[in-house]
């Protein structure tokens, strides 16, 4: 339920401000092409990311690697040492609910349309860019979701086993990457480089390290499952920030509107020879 709400709340701003005040750089709802370019950009470029890594990626991707793996060994004894408390975990999972669901996607929207009506261009920039890294997150999460395949702290024997009867009753759990992590820290890194100040920074990643912290708490995912959602809900967020400040980057990539047998369509194209 909660994604459907986070995608209304996340695409409503757009399509229906745009015809307000329409950009020939932003989706909305004359310009559905570009929401679908962009998004098709992205997630060409995260998917392909690791296939381009030079020597200085090298440690932020060992650092992260080498995190997973404790996070893994050490994730069922600390849900042990935790315990199981309802009341607990009840009021933890509406603090992860409200802040890594709804008070992004909220505060992206209202940033939209505040920007829109009072011409505040950066404002206006930022809310888009953290919708689009929010919905980038969430796209890509949902097939790593499926292909990690882990249980949960509250399936099987509380362990978080990966595949844990093969492919016989895929899917057993989508414990890993942590959904909320990934929304949050995407929209926190976005909001954090557009507005620089120690104040915000202080304030988004301090939503972000709750909303993780919480879904522990509330025993929904294991220490390592937020760990990964945080680190690639950041990096996504980041990659949205520089591909958004380098739009020549993307040239490559077109659009049209076509005519099939079955009426009008849109056709995405790359040109590999560019």
């Amino acid at each position: 339920m909660y994604r459907r709400l986070f995608l209304l709340l996340l695409l409503l701003p757009a399509v229906t401000l745009r015809a307000q005040n329409p950009s020939t750089d932003d989706c909305g709802l004359k310009s559905l092409q570009t929401c679908a370019l962009h998004v098709v950009q992205d997630e060409v470029g995260i998917v392909t990311a690791p296939f381009h890594f030079t020597a200085s990626n090298l440690l932020w991707t060992a650092a992260i690697g080498v995190g997973t793996g404790i996070g893994i060994d050490k994730d069922a004894e600390a849900m042990r040492e935790l315990g199981v408390d309802k009341d607990r975990e009840d009021k933890f999972r509406k603090v992860s609910d409200y802040g890594g669901i709804y008070a992004p996607a909220a505060a992206a929207g209202l940033g939209y349309l505040v920007g829109s009506t009072t011409h505040k261009d950066h404002l206006r920039e930022t809310a888009l860019l953290a919708e689009e890294a929010m919905v980038d997150s969430f796209i890509l999460n949902t097939g790593l979701k499926y292909a990690v395949n882990r249980q949960t702290p509250q399936q099987g024997d509380g362990s978080g086993r990966f595949w844990p009867h093969g492919t016989k009753t895929w899917p057993d759990g989508q414990s890993m990457p942590s959904n909320h992590s990934i929304l949050v820290w995407s929209f926190a890194h976005v909001v954090a480089s557009e507005y620089d100040g120690f104040a915000t920074k202080a304030l988004v990643y301090s939503l972000a390290t709750t909303v993780s912290a919480s879904r522990v708490m509330a025993r929904e995912h294991f220490p390592s499952d937020v760990f990964v959602g945080g680190a690639l809900g950041y990096l996504i967020g980041g990659y949205v920030v520089h591909r958004r400040s380098a739009q020549s980057n993307w040239d490559k990539f077109s659009y049209s509107v076509v005519d099939t047998p079955n009426g009008r369509g849109m056709q995405i194209a790359y040109n590999f020879a560019h």
